[in-house]
């Protein structure tokens, strides 16, 4: 069973011999390289470069095609901005959308012609041709509608609107939708095994708010996109999850991706077995400030708690998105003790050094 084939068994309950173990290195992978972040934000071969020479040195089962959480965004006409060569592309604060009439401005979504599009979707055919078929390749499709619209419109403006205009924030979110399921099927089509995408800001709205505005739009999106290209859709909330599990547990969505805020016996008690776990281990106390074997103490109460719940869908990763400070040899432990792993004593055992 090589990585791919083991992880898509263990997103699909079936029997595996170890954790699948995937962590969510995106601008850690530049670090490793040596490379800028404007580099490997803004150069499709850097960041296959990139993401290859990652894989290369720690083996995970998975890794992910990301760059930042504005590439729908400045497709749809956000401006951007780096605040220097090793900081995240990022907004301006100067926002998109401040009426209904500015949605209308917005053009139909074209993959091969706005933004980052073109960039991102070759950057994914060549970790795609570098990888071969043997490693599961995640595409990252951004943000959920919600938390694109926050993107456009501003978060304060956004949560203001939905007392005070709630039909133009739903007419954005239209949109939003289009821009979503447009990006997530380009990426399919050149090598993607997992599409996911960020829903966090949809958290802020509390309970009711996200289950009338926030979720209808994700089970749309997902609902369009797994027609559309058969693949399993993931959806990433940061932060305590747990008001809104139950919610998240009806997009749609085939894997969960869940952050260290969220306790897993609870998440277990709430998300039906038939929804894969990605999580959750804590990207800054333990993996990046920890020690080797504080990742593997936080790795083994994470698969036992899986196993003690019955859930056997799951793959073994940050909570989050890696730290770029994250030492190599905490990374190394984590990815070889999942590897490592024994069943009979149902333990990721310590690993060699690197």
């Amino acid at each position: 069973m090589n990585a791919r084939e083991l992880v898509k068994a263990a997103l699909n309950g079936l029997p595996v011999p170890r954790p699948a173990v995937g962590p969510l290195a995106v601008h850690y992978c530049a670090r490793i390289a040596g490379v800028s972040l404007r580099e490997y934000t803004l150069n499709p071969k850097v960041l296959a470069d990139c993401v290859l020479k990652y894989h290369e040195r720690f083996q995970p089962d998975a890794v992910w095609l990301s760059a930042d959480a504005w590439v729908n965004a400045q497709a749809m006409g956000a401006a951007v901005a780096f605040p220097d060569d090793h900081q995240p592309l990022g907004g301006t604060g100067e926002p998109l959308i401040r009426t209904a009439a500015d949605i209308d401005r917005i053009p139909a979504p074209d993959p091969s012609s706005q933004g980052r599009w073109p960039l991102m979707l070759e950057a994914m055919r060549r970790i795609r041709a570098g990888m071969g078929a043997d490693v599961f390749l995640v595409g990252c499709f951004d943000q959920y509608p919600f938390s694109l619209a926050c993107a456009l419109m501003g978060l304060e403006r956004i949560m203001l609107a939905v007392n005070d205009d709630l039909p133009m924030v739903k007419a954005l979110l239209e949109r939003c939708a289009d821009y979503t399921v447009t990006y997530a099927c380009a990426l399919a089509k050149e090598g993607a095994d997992l599409l996911s995408g960020g829903a966090s800001p949809a958290a802020l709205l509390g309970p009711k708010h996200y289950r009338e505005i926030a979720l209808p739009f994700e089970q749309r999106v997902i609902a369009s996109i797994k027609a559309a290209t058969g693949l399993p859709v993931s959806l990433h909330m940061c932060g305590n999850a747990t008001p809104i599990l139950a919610d998240m547990a009806q997009s749609g969505a085939d894997v969960l991706e869940l952050d260290q805020r969220t306790g897993m016996r609870d998440a277990c008690a709430i998300i039906p077995r038939q929804i894969a776990i990605w999580g959750n281990l804590d990207p800054v106390a333990v993996l990046a400030q920890g020690s080797p074997q504080d990742v593997v103490g936080a790795a083994n109460e994470f698969v036992r708690t899986m196993h003690a719940a019955g859930h056997q869908r799951y793959v073994l990763s940050s909570g989050c998105t890696l730290a770029v400070e994250t030492p190599a040899e905490n990374l190394h432990g984590l990815i070889t003790a999942a590897k490592n792993y024994s069943a009979s004593a149902s333990d990721c055992s310590a690993p060699a050094p690197p």
